[in-house]
């Protein structure tokens, strides 16, 4: 039996009100809200973000990492290698990027339950368009994580009943690399050609995993497409109330992210339930991928470290012209100061447990250092760390891209002290005595080298 060992979902903390975006680009807009991406996230922290939540109460260590995103922060470099070094896996285990495209995750989801031993399906997306069009309002971003594997990893908690895919080539929605947007063929080709595909992958998937429709408990379609999912859920013949909500109200439609997204919810929503629910997650992207898991016992006895729903009621409000700047489509004047030089690839790589996987050291007094010290032996993981601000300061006149600056000095539970960047918080809430937990950002970029290191944010909704 292989299936879901554990899973994680990560939603950014702004959230842009679609109804401001009318009154500056002119049209556009909406209801609801999207995702956004901070200034110093991207698809690569994203992923880093949902791997550490699918890896806090997992039962094995992955053997393997793909990586999937439609819009990769490196081409020709790996990026799934900085995601492996900010999670600390062990180095025989191989990282790949399958990048490009919606369908990579649903790809990398598949070589994965192929895959001999404890696989790790990381997925990151950034999704928008230009000002005031239907991609800018509709898109979303965030991560997703998925662990699978076999019986001897550890409990299985949904297992694979079976899967089928259908491919065929068509254009219906195609970006050029290096552009801000896709171009667009008439909707209803589009819906057209997936309907028709996500309904036979649907059919094909059931029969091999040898149920019916009406014995599937959730039915998650994901794709860019959201009235072909709507179309393809319709004549399912799945209920309609267990059709998994693809969150495009509140979120928006996450790219390569969304179908690990729109499982991991579907799963959680089955841990409080009796063992055996039939889920199918339907990706629309290329063709169609359909997967079905039926969960086992295993799953009430999940952990769920920060739950995919109570991230989206969470969240703080962005101001559309701030989106704008982060996503470098409204240049604004850069800070006084002298830009960033490029950072060290050498000295990076002499430091690459400290700067990616946050790992200080901890010496035969007992004392915590960061960074680590070559005097000690022991090595202290500190990225699940949390921590106490003991003091801080707002800096209006250091280089950032959304100042001000906030710079805290940290006491980390257990031992360390270090000065660090809070990030995803307003200056007014920072306070003295604040508690906070580290998170991977991408500090600057220089000369095309993106510089990752280790922020903290404010714990929040009690759950570090």
């Amino acid at each position: 039996m292989r299936g879901i060992l554990s899973w994680g979902g990560y939603l950014p903390h702004r959230r842009l009100d679609r109804r401001t975006i009318t009154g500056i680009a002119g049209k556009g807009g909406g209801k609801g809200t999207r995702t956004v991406a901070s200034y110093d996230e991207d698809a690569v922290t994203l992923g880093v973000a949902a791997a550490r939540l699918a890896l806090r109460h997992a039962p094995a260590s992955p053997a393997s990492l793909w990586f999937a995103t439609t819009d990769p922060p490196y081409l020709d470099k790996t990026n799934a290698t900085t995601v492996h070094a900010a999670l600390r896996l062990d180095r025989e285990a191989p990282a790949y990027d399958a990048v490009g495209s919606v369908r990579s995750a649903a790809g990398a989801l598949r070589a994965a339950l192929a895959s001999d031993g404890p696989a790790l399906v990381v997925a990151g997306d950034l999704r928008g368009g230009l000002p005031g069009g239907a991609d800018e309002s509709a898109g979303g971003d965030g991560g997703a994580a998925l662990l699978v594997g076999g019986e001897e990893a550890g409990p299985v908690l949904a297992e694979l009943l079976g899967a089928a895919s259908v491919t065929e080539e068509f254009t219906d929605r195609w970006r050029v690399p290096g552009e801000a947007a896709s171009r667009l063929w008439e909707e209803r080709f589009g819906e057209t050609r997936y309907t028709a595909l996500g309904a036979e992958a649907l059919k094909l998937a059931l029969a091999r995993a040898g149920v019916g429709a009406d014995a599937v408990g959730a039915l998650a379609v994901a794709g860019l497409h959201a009235r072909a999912a709507t179309a393809v859920a319709a004549r399912s013949g799945v209920p309609a109330e267990r059709v998994v909500d693809r969150l495009d109200a509140s979120v928006g439609s996450t790219g390569a992210a969304q179908p690990g997204l729109l499982l991991a919810g579907a799963l959680e929503d089955a841990v409080t339930g009796p063992a055996g629910r039939v889920i199918v997650l339907l990706v629309l992207a290329d063709g169609a991928d359909a997967f079905v898991f039926r969960t086992t016992e295993a799953l009430a006895a999940h952990p769920v470290p920060r739950p995919v729903a109570a991230q989206v009621a969470e969240g703080a409000p962005v101001a559309y012209g701030t989106f704008l700047a982060w996503r470098g489509m409204l240049p604004v004047e850069p800070p006084r100061r002298p830009e960033p030089a490029r950072p060290s690839s050498s000295a990076a790589a002499r430091n690459a447990a400290w700067k990616y996987g946050f790992t200080g050291s901890r010496g035969d007094d007992g004392m915590v250092r960061m960074p680590p010290s070559p005097l000690d032996d022991a090595p202290a993981l500190m990225a699940d760390a949390t921590g106490t601000v003991v003091t801080f300061t707002v800096d209006k006149l250091a280089y950032s891209p959304s100042p001000p600056v906030v710079f805290a000095v940290v006491d980390f539970d257990g031992g360390g002290r270090l000065p660090i960047e809070l990030t995803d918080v307003a200056a007014d809430e920072v306070a003295i005595g604040g508690r906070v937990e580290p998170v991977f950002r991408r500090l600057f970029t220089a000369d095309g080298i993106h510089n990752y290191f280790w922020k903290a944010r404010p714990v929040r909704g009690g759950e570090a």
